[in-house]
């Protein structure tokens, strides 16, 4: 169990939940979640906005007095609720307009199932803190970042405060100048036709994931790696080589892409739920110590104890917690009836109510599920990273499955497509729920992970997170029908006379939309998933014997998973990140008879300042991901401040891979350096 010690020790407390605190989070909230959902909705991406919420506060409440770094943490945790509901909703909810199911966006149904997915979501979290943070503790890259950030910005040694501004300086600037200028390269691809396949290699050229690999380290980084290997180096040839390559791509590396997005990928998602459930079992012994802790120090405190629970390891009661979950099924089953009798599909009461009985338990299941693969993934690689719409294709599968089962009995979906229609918008529904769970529950750990550095009181984080929920789900109806009024979405356009090709894509819902109907048309390939979850299993027998051996190479299932769902230009340089961090520390280790009692004093003081640059790295790309944001929804384009001319492509490249370079190379030598 790893021993962290905060910023503000559990025996001080300062104010935390004020006004000022409340009234700033939920205006960042609702900022937040217009900036990604226009982001989700034209290119199926979303930003993390933690660390921009916590500058962001800082900046502001420097101008009251008796502000404190508390206080903006219950603003960036608040704020970052905006954000994540804004994902959830955009790589969903849309889909039911592009099947021509809604013809706009209803407020109070798109509120309520919101609001009632995320507050599912918090209290999920809640067990999960214990056992993702305390109990087998992650990373949390984005998590330490954040921390990081918020100390920084209280007091920090010069040293220090130097590696975290050059780290945010810097990863600012490359951002803007591949984002923004486009006069950087994002990533670097080989790939060429051999014979009747593609054969290449490639890495992303993101700073940030340098920062995350370091971060988390190369054991993850490794697993993730032999996941890309599985998919990129192998199973693309090999596909390509049985079933031919895509008759519209360009280049051989559109070919390759367009085998893993409509292919190779969904191997991901199998692996995900095989390792969903696998990981569930390693976890039922924390989550049930944190569920007794929590109802033991309750009794002893209604018997007169006086209950010594450190301040900062104060969460909402389980009793509360369950009571919470309890109470939340009954607009739960509300929304299930609602939608239900809306879609007209003629079914006996007896069937209908089994239905929604059957949903709502299903619903309960795997949003915890959802929530503790979506928490684990975000100890790995962070929140901007995390494959939430791997998770939703997850559930929207599930869910499919389940109401084809149910409602099977008394309908024909092959010969009625209009009821098949209603049963895939009915999937998209009860998945938006679920989804935004998922998303809530792996912000929330971010969040208490940042709050386990400074100090905070988890119990006020998590109430917060609350309030932040409701914010963000108020402000998302007006923001997705004003998106959607001014632009369109998909195929799908308001009024007659607009220009379809500024319509936003929304593609993540469109793989939503495709989904849920082939499971009804019964033309949906399972093949990939089943080998997804065969691979899982591989996986799983080898890690078990690494364990057994005592091998000091373990593979993660989910991390492995991770690595099958996600493209190169994510997972490579996660993992030179994190081949970074182990030679440094091979490295040191060489160090450690020529600095004898030393020796620790200078590994200490490396890794802090390795963790302070790669938390500058991930703060100042965020930062800037959260500004471009703006003027790319104002003039409905991401190339507004291009500047690179035609056929810059080649310097772009060769500029983009220099920077890139450099950062990792500086990072190898402030991380060796045997100063203490």
């Amino acid at each position: 169990m790893e021993e962290v010690k905060p910023y503000i020790p559990a025996t001080r407390a300062l104010p935390e939940i004020t006004l000022k605190a409340v009234i700033l989070g939920v205006i960042l909230a609702v900022l937040m979640a217009g900036a990604n959902a226009y982001l989700g909705l034209k290119i199926g991406l979303t930003v993390s906005a933690t660390i921009p919420a916590a500058v962001i506060s800082m900046a502001i409440l420097r101008f009251f007095r008796n502000s404190n770094i508390l206080e903006n943490n219950i603003v960036q945790t608040a704020a970052s609720a905006g954000e994540v509901i804004a994902a959830a909703v955009a790589f969903t909810l849309p889909a039911l307009l592009m099947m021509r199911y809604w013809t706009n966006f209803p407020f109070f149904l798109t509120t309520s199932l919101v609001t009632v997915g995320g507050l599912f979501g918090v209290l999920f979290s809640i067990p999960l803190r214990r056992a993702f943070i305390i109990e087998q503790p992650l990373k949390f890259p984005e998590g330490i970042a954040t921390g990081e950030v918020l100390k920084a910005g209280d007091t920090v040694s010069k040293e220090g405060a130097k590696d975290l501004l050059v780290g945010g300086f810097v990863s600012a600037l490359i951002k803007f100048s591949q984002s923004g200028l486009m006069i950087f390269e994002e990533s670097l691809m080989t790939w060429t036709r051999a014979g009747k396949t593609v054969v290449g290699l490639g890495t992303g050229l993101s700073v940030v994931m340098i920062a995350a690999g370091y971060i988390v380290g190369v054991e993850v980084g490794v697993s993730m790696l032999l996941g890309n290997i599985i998919v990129w180096v192998m199973g693309i040839p090999i596909y390509g080589y049985l079933h031919g390559l895509p008759e519209n791509a360009a280049t051989a590396y559109d070919a390759a892409v367009g085998i893993w997005s409509s292919k190779l990928r969904m191997t991901g998602v199998g692996a995900m739920v095989v390792g969903g459930f696998w990981t569930l079992i390693y976890l039922i012994k924390p989550i049930k110590n944190a569920i007794s802790s929590s109802f033991e120090m309750l009794g002893h405190l209604k018997l007169g104890g006086s209950g010594h629970i450190k301040r900062t390891e104060s969460d909402i009661p389980m009793s509360y917690v369950m009571g919470g979950i309890v109470l939340l099924t009954i607009p739960l089953m509300l929304i299930f009836h609602y939608i239900m009798s809306s879609s007209n599909l003629e079914i006996s009461p007896l069937l209908h109510w089994s239905t929604i009985g059957g949903m709502t338990i299903a619903s309960l299941i795997l949003g915890f599920l959802g929530s503790a693969i979506a928490g684990y993934m975000a100890g790995i690689v962070g929140s901007s990273n995390n494959p939430l719409s791997g998770i939703t294709i997850m559930v929207i599968l599930s869910i499919s499955l389940l109401l084809w089962m149910f409602l099977g009995f008394e309908v024909d979906f092959l010969s009625n497509t209009t009821k098949a229609l209603a049963a895939a918008g009915m999937t998209i529904i009860f998945g938006a729920i679920v989804a935004n769970a998922a998303s809530i529950s792996c912000d929330n750990l971010q969040d208490l992970k940042a709050g386990q550095i400074v100090g905070a009181t988890p119990w006020k984080q998590q109430v917060m997170l609350m309030v932040g929920v409701v914010a963000g789900a108020i402000a998302i109806t007006p923001i997705l029908q004003v998106l959607f009024e001014a632009y369109g979405i998909g195929d799908v356009l308001p009024r007659p006379g607009m220009d379809p090709a500024q319509a936003l894509a929304a593609p993540k819902a469109a793989l939503m939309a495709a989904m849920a109907q082939g499971v009804f048309s019964q033309s949906l390939d399972w093949s990939m998933i089943i080998l997804g979850g065969s691979i899982a299993i591989g996986v799983i027998i080898l890690d078990t014997i690494m364990k057994h051996r005592n091998s000091r190479w373990r593979f993660p299932v989910l991390a492995v998973a991770l690595g099958l769902y996600m493209p190169m230009e994510v997972v490579v340089p996660l993992a030179i990140g994190g081949f970074i961090a182990f030679f440094a520390d091979k490295k040191l280790d060489k160090s450690r008879a020529t600095l004898g009692v030393d020796f620790h004093k200078a590994e200490s003081h490396a890794r802090r300042r390795g963790l302070l640059l790669c938390s500058g790295l991930i703060a100042g790309e965020a930062l800037v991901g959260i500004l471009l944001a703006g003027p790319f929804a104002a003039y409905q384009s991401t190339t507004i401040f291009k500047i690179a001319p035609e056929g810059f492509h080649t310097w772009a490249m060769l500029m983009g891979s220099t920077a890139f370079i450099g950062i990792c190379l500086y990072l190898y030598r402030i991380t060796t350096q045997r100063k203490y």
